[in-house]
């Protein structure tokens, strides 16, 4: 599917993939959905692709709430940057190592939810003209948007779909 480019392509898609995101995890059992991967370094089951979803939902709206309070933040959090925020990812994961598997549930659809009414507060133009909010560097509202949506969801159902087959061949 196409990177969406319109305020209505991503509403529609982001929805879409999370139907899609929980319809799949709905196909797996009981066991299937808290069983540990095969292959993970560090998402290591469900949960954690859940809450990481959640922890850059987190990400979006703690950004774009405040820069329109005119606290100016970077998306990143200090001392992250798009070179180290691989450790940050780390750090999420660690956080939630108690969890639990239902808890991630929730407070993930909590999240989408306040991360599309927040989407649905903009203009087309607000989220997909680059440099609309100075706040956004060189690039768009919108691409950060997509990023912690609908794109961000296509990677969990990839990881889960590798989990599900990698469990029925083991």
């Amino acid at each position: 599917m196409a990177r969406p480019t319109t305020k209505a392509q991503l509403i529609a898609q982001s929805e879409e993939n999370f139907k899609k995101l929980f319809a799949l995890i709905n196909s797996l059992t009981t066991d299937e959905q808290e069983k540990t991967f095969f292959f993970e370094d560090r998402d290591r089951n469900i949960r954690d692709v859940l809450v990481h979803l959640y922890e850059w939902h987190q990400l979006l709206l703690n950004w774009v709430k405040s820069n329109l309070k005119g606290n100016k933040i970077n998306f990143l959090p200090e001392p992250y940057n798009w070179k180290t925020y691989l450790q940050m990812n780390v750090e999420f994961w660690e956080k939630h190592q108690t969890t639990p598997y239902q808890e991630a549930i929730s407070v993930l659809q909590k999240s989408h939810v306040e991360v599309m009414r927040l989407i649905d507060t903009f203009t087309n133009e607000q989220l997909f003209t680059k440099k609309f909010f100075d706040w956004t560097g060189t690039t768009s509202l919108g691409s950060y948007c997509v990023s912690a949506t609908s794109s961000h969801y296509d990677w969990a159902m990839k990881k889960i779909k590798k989990h599900k087959k990698e469990r029925k061949f083991n």
